[in-house]
């Protein structure tokens, strides 16, 4: 298996989708690569496209405090990656051929990075990882098994946070305690 600079060099000339013509640069992950708790998202926005790396803008910092308030760990001891590398047009969602296009990438960043815990943020990578159809409301508060014995604990996405308040960021600290029980486990 190639390494994950490898993987990124592959993916920084990736042409295999429409967003290839409209991004500004590849956003292929931040962090750790040894990690064992991962972050999963669902595709880059403005700002990450702009600064080449994932959840670097309002999201991001709401994320990272998050993490650091309720697992006590910062940016740089966890692995942060999206189903898609690139942003697309006006942040809309992610087009199932572009998903089928692009989340090879993603396979493998797990698959070299080897975390015991993923935590998927919003619905694109719930759905991705735990290939159902389900929503995050109904899939989240709970932990699922996936391959290799890995837990992937769903919540939502920081801009969903960032736009229903309150009761989101509770639920978002309620699943970060869960992620940090199944890292001690």
């Amino acid at each position: 298996m190639p390494t994950l600079a490898e993987i990124e060099v592959t993916a920084t000339a990736c042409t295999a989708c429409q967003l290839a013509a409209t991004r500004t640069t590849v956003v292929f992950s931040r962090g750790r690569p040894a990690a064992r708790l991962m972050f999963v998202g669902e595709a880059p926005g403005r700002d990450e496209d702009l600064e080449g790396a994932p959840f670097v803008g309002r999201s991001g910092k709401l994320l990272d405090r998050l993490v650091e308030e309720e697992m006590g760990l910062h940016r740089d001891d966890y692995y942060v990656a999206n189903v898609l590398k690139c942003r697309p047009p006006n942040n809309r969602d992610p087009l199932p051929g572009e998903i089928e296009a692009c989340a090879h990438f993603l396979d493998d960043q797990i698959a070299l990075v080897g975390p015991e815990v993923i935590v998927t943020l919003g619905n694109f990578a719930t759905r991705y990882l735990l290939g159902t159809s389900e929503g995050i409301t109904r899939l989240r508060g709970r932990s699922h098994h996936f391959r290799d014995g890995i837990v992937v604990v769903p919540t939502f996405h920081p801009s969903a946070a960032l736009r229903s308040g309150g009761a989101v960021v509770a639920d978002m600290r309620a699943d970060l305690v869960r992620a940090k029980r199944a890292l001690s486990s």
